[in-house]
């Protein structure tokens, strides 16, 4: 009710096992709890939580702009109300190697079961965008090794985003999603892909699991679930899907109130108040108040 039943601890467990299933994980972007709760709702496997996404909740672009507090903070709300496990994009760890340790303890206390860490040179810019830059190898490995070493559960998933090839080409990101293994990371996210074959190529170099994007409007073929299963691919999100169909979906509606003066015909468009109220598990917390608290004699 006010929370998911399996604890963090469960969550993170489940995912741990999940990856190395040999099923494809789905995990769709949320952008608030309630859509956390309606991606478990259609049976997915778990919740992404996409700093572009959050950046942009906050009518910011993203490019490093928001704090990890407010990124914690958010991952807390989501992780809270969904029996899913919950991946949360960490940037590049807000900082330096010991603030990426930092941030791995916080969100941790969030509740979530993983984070990615990014290559990217700080301040970031979104990885389907040109002129981004990535740090050095060594550095890159830094962050990682200071992210395994400050995690106290060791089923907390640690992520090595790599944005080197857009920057340096598929070698170069072979050669990090190799030390980045080594470093100790459980799961490997290759920014920007092209095609299957990019990945086919990553699943030949690393033994851990890989992660595939799959933005909208980007600079990645947009792979059906069959393709990333055979390319070898452990997980896939959907970062940005649900709020560019939520947008999409208030600018017309927008449109129309404008227009015409009433909302009467966008009502076959809307999610009804019973749904919403099922969704919310509305009658459980009446049944709660009554039980507990009744001013009746």
């Amino acid at each position: 009710m006010l929370h998911a039943t399996p604890t963090a601890a469960d969550k993170r467990a489940a995912f741990r096992t999940a990856l190395s299933s040999g099923k494809l994980q789905r995990f769709p972007g949320a952008f608030n709890p309630l859509t956390a709760k309606l991606i478990e709702r259609h049976g997915f496997d778990g919740v992404y939580i996409s700093g572009a996404v959050l950046s942009a909740e906050l009518g910011l672009p993203d490019i490093g702009l928001t704090t990890a507090t407010e990124v914690a903070g958010r991952s807390q709300q989501i992780a809270r109300v969904t029996a899913l496990p919950a991946l949360v994009d960490a940037d590049t760890g807000f900082g330096e190697p010991m603030n990426a340790a930092r941030t791995v303890q916080l969100l941790e206390d969030a509740g979530v079961a993983g984070m990615h860490l990014e290559d990217q040179v700080n301040p970031k810019r979104c990885g389907h965008l040109d002129g981004k830059d990535v740090v050095d190898r060594a550095t890159a490995v830094r962050r990682i090794k200071a992210a395994v070493q400050a995690r106290r559960d060791p089923n907390f998933v640690i992520a090595a985003r790599t944005d080197a090839k857009a920057v340096h080409g598929i070698e170069e990101t072979i050669d990090r999603a190799k030390e980045f293994a080594d470093a100790g990371a459980d799961l490997l996210f290759p920014e920007a892909m092209t095609d299957a074959a990019d990945f086919a190529r990553l699943r030949a170099a690393v033994d851990i699991p890989i992660l595939a994007n799959m933005t909208e409007f980007g600079k990645s073929e947009l792979l059906d679930t069959g393709t990333l299963e055979s390319a070898g691919v452990n997980l896939v999100i959907y970062p940005v899907t649900l709020l560019r169909l939520a947008l999409h979906a208030a600018e017309e509606g927008l449109r129309t109130i404008s227009g015409q003066g009433t909302q009467s015909s966008l009502l076959d468009r809307m999610q009804h108040r019973r749904d919403l109220y099922e969704l919310l598990d509305y009658s459980a917390y009446s049944v709660f108040d009554q039980n507990v608290f009744n001013f009746r004699g």
